[in-house]
């Protein structure tokens, strides 16, 4: 029984960041993906709170490997930008920056833009991080409403926020917040480090899951499937009984396939390949 289509795995480009965007996209051809998770890391794509790069030129380039960018991915954590900055300036310009990743979204004809929670300093008030990041994730899903994007928003691991990294906290967040234009993504590692199940995220949000981050894990590190200890066939079988038709983003992150993410991204798709 097939348990996904090829079309549902999207590739990613975050592990390519020392390589072209051309040797990227023609990597996914070869690999036989279809749809692509687009990380905007400036080898590239350049995003700022002024500019972005020319979307048409972009779009352009990703039909002619008759590719399909399906979720846009601001880059959000190597960055200065982030959903929960301290500093007014700062919290400015990333307002700036993410609703400049929305439209760039919304002229590529992409309908989802991932988003997290961003961090709050260790030393401060976790609830004063807490309702910035709630004004941020507001103002942007007002944006992403007159886009026509949906966001996506997802746990992190507590070495990389201390805001929400837990299934409870998402939900606190998202009923919180209390806005059709933002929705659920499961990122397979944050919710390994936190102890939960797939299955416990759909019983909680059941449709309201509109993407993954689909990887393997240790549980920590976005793996390549098979180099970690989750179950690929009961993960895809959990996805089928519940009704999920959305993405899987591989957000393939490891360093030990920076140098050659091609070979990585075949091996991936070979296990993959086994359920469809």
């Amino acid at each position: 029984m097939a348990l996904i289509t090829r079309e549902q795995i999207a590739g990613m480009n975050i592990h390519y960041m020392r390589y072209s965007l051309d040797y990227f996209l023609q990597a996914q051809v070869k690999a036989g993906i279809q749809s692509i998770e687009f990380w905007t890391g400036v080898p590239h794509y350049y995003l700022d709170p002024t500019t972005y790069s020319d979307c048409k030129a972009l779009k352009k380039k990703i039909d002619s490997y008759h590719l399909e960018m399906k979720v846009f991915t601001p880059e959000n954590c190597m960055y200065q930008f982030q959903f929960a900055s301290l500093k007014p300036e700062i919290f400015e310009k990333s307002l700036h920056y993410f609703t400049n990743g929305i439209k760039a979204a919304a002229e590529l004809g992409c309908k989802i833009m991932q988003c997290n929670s961003g961090w709050g300093y260790l030393d401060e008030d976790r609830e004063e991080a807490w309702k910035r990041s709630r004004e941020m994730l507001s103002k942007l899903a007002d944006t992403a409403k007159l886009e026509g994007v949906t966001l996506a928003l997802e746990s992190l691991r507590p070495e990389e926020s201390n805001l929400v990294t837990t299934l409870q906290d998402t939900k606190r967040m998202i009923e919180e917040i209390n806005h059709a234009n933002v929705k659920v993504l499961v990122d397979t590692t944050a919710m390994g480090v936190a102890g939960e199940t797939l299955q416990e995220w759909f019983d909680v949000f059941g449709s309201k899951i509109i993407h993954t981050h689909f990887v393997d894990g240790n549980p920590y590190g976005h793996l390549v499937w098979g180099d970690g200890k989750h179950d690929l066939e009961q993960f895809l079988i959990t996805l089928k009984q519940n009704g999920y038709e959305g993405y899987l983003g591989q957000e393939i992150t490891d360093s030990r396939y920076f140098m050659d993410p091609a070979a990585h991204d075949c091996r991936n798709m070979k296990e993959f390949e086994k359920y469809m």
